[in-house]
């Protein structure tokens, strides 16, 4: 029998040994999970396999926007366009990664082409005579075949394909060939693509996002909530839920695989990363079995806040989300506990769910109460982050910084 217990360190922010060791041997790299949807994490992402060869991120299926919304009306389907791209930042992009295979999964089709002429690319796709299909060598050729083939024959006459991705065509096949699930179709464009980190998505189910505002206003659908795509809300979030569908308020919730518990148990840092406050980060956390799998994890977990403006942390002060954070990941501890009383064996909860606050040194987040942080055991460490752009944090820096703490 194994007795798990902690190490302590003294912690240099950056720690450019630690740093330089990582990145001399990425494949011996750390396990960083990373809580996110989005392309916020996309750039960091991309810097990040420099170091680890063993990123795990955990990404939203619940968009409702964009050519994903057009994927999820037809078929039904959890959204796969951060998926997707989340791969692609985390694909192989030397000779050995199939750099063909990299640029059919990251086209998309004319915007502006008429339908005909995209229905001609696709079937050219299928046939393996689209030019940006004909360089891919078999087997993987074949397989990418299928997977758009299958997509091809279920979408409606009348389906927009107008700005749609290859790459989502192609899961979208993918997940309709294997008894509609996404972890399989993942599992091959991983090896597709030589990713150099693992990619999954929190639930494989397919399930929405629901809001409740200050005004008491219902705000149903990921789209509608990022005011990005609509207008931004007329009031602040007051709390979040996952939905069925977008016509009707039915709540509901999912227990998160296996595998995806192991992930978060075992990983050796947990980051809460930049990204849409609420559809991007804190959606993640709100299945169920997320938040014990963190608080079963003694290892760090770390809050990089947004920069600039993010429309959905309108009347949130930094406190405010870090309180909201902390609220949410409990909420399923709190849970998890009442079934244990029930009669089922409790995991012991060795971490908390959040342990340091990841700030520039110069930059204005706002006020923190540092002494009610100081309380809940939360540490703020302030180290450069930005360099160039004021709103934007330099992904070396980041990725060094993140490093250090592991």
């Amino acid at each position: 029998m194994t007795t798990p217990f902690r190490i302590w360190r003294r912690m240099t922010m950056p720690d450019l040994v630690r740093v330089h060791r990582y990145q001399s041997l990425p494949e011996q790299g750390p396990k960083v999970l990373f809580f996110s949807g989005g392309s916020a994490l996309n750039k960091i992402s991309r810097v990040f396999k420099q170091y680890s060869h063993h990123s795990v991120h955990l990404v939203t299926p619940f968009d409702s926007g964009g050519s994903s919304a057009r994927l999820r009306a037809e078929f039904d389907i959890p959204a796969v366009g951060d998926l997707r791209s989340r791969l692609m930042a985390l694909a192989d992009e030397t000779v050995m990664g199939q750099p063909e295979v990299y640029d059919l999964f990251t086209h998309r089709l004319a915007q502006e082409a008429k339908p005909q002429a995209l229905k001609d690319q696709l079937n050219a796709l299928v046939m393996g005579e689209h030019p940006l299909i004909v360089p891919i060598p078999n087997p993987m050729k074949a397989l990418i075949q299928t997977q758009l083939a299958v997509t091809q024959s279920r979408i409606q006459e009348d389906f927009d394909l107008r700005g749609a991705s290859i790459g989502n065509l192609i899961m979208a096949g993918g997940y309709l060939n294997n008894q509609q699930q996404l972890d399989p179709i993942v599992f091959l464009f991983s090896r597709l693509i030589k990713s150099l980190g693992e990619v999954k998505t929190t639930l494989d189910a397919s399930l929405h996002l629901g809001v409740e505002l200050e005004n008491d206003d219902i705000v149903l659908g990921q789209h509608r909530i990022t005011g990005k795509e609509t207008c931004v809300l007329s009031s602040p979030i007051k709390r979040m839920w996952l939905n069925q569908g977008l016509r009707h308020v039915r709540p509901t919730n999912r227990f998160i695989a296996t595998d995806r518990q192991d992930a978060i148990e075992n990983a050796d840092l947990i980051c809460y990363p930049p990204g849409s406050f609420y559809s991007s980060v804190l959606a993640n956390l709100l299945p169920e079995g997320v938040g014990r799998a963190i608080c079963a994890n003694p290892n760090p977990k770390v809050y990089l806040p947004n920069l600039g403006v993010d429309p959905e942390q309108r009347g949130l002060s930094l406190m405010s989300c870090i309180m909201r954070l902390v609220a949410v990941v409990s909420d399923d501890v709190n849970k998890s506990e009442a079934v244990d009383t029930g009669g089922t064996k409790a995991v012991p909860l060795l971490g908390s769910a959040l342990d340091y606050v990841l700030l520039d040194d110069h930059y204005d987040y706002g006020d923190l109460d540092e002494t009610q942080l100081d309380a809940m055991n939360i540490t703020v460490i302030r180290t450069p982050l930005i360099t160039d752009k004021p709103d934007k944090y330099d992904e070396k820096r980041v990725a060094q910084a993140l490093l250090s703490f592991v």
